[in-house]
């Protein structure tokens, strides 16, 4: 599973264009790109959330010595 090479990943750009049709990729796309960046900005906003905790707790441990 994974090795995808050009003859499936065509059949599958055709089957979704014949299932989708031409006017909804684009529309689809766009969509796809929109959660991506959701998905991105959240991913990132945790991170920075781990990060700050943290740092609160290396400068607790820090203080209390």
């Amino acid at each position: 599973m994974g090795n995808l090479g050009a003859p499936e990943i065509i059949l599958v750009l055709v089957v979704i264009l014949i299932f989708f049709g031409a006017k909804k990729i684009p529309e689809l796309a766009q969509g796809l790109g929109k959660g991506l960046r959701e998905f991105r900005k959240a991913a990132r906003d945790i991170q920075e959330d781990v990060e700050k905790e943290v740092k609160q707790i290396d400068d607790n441990k820090e203080q209390k010595k």
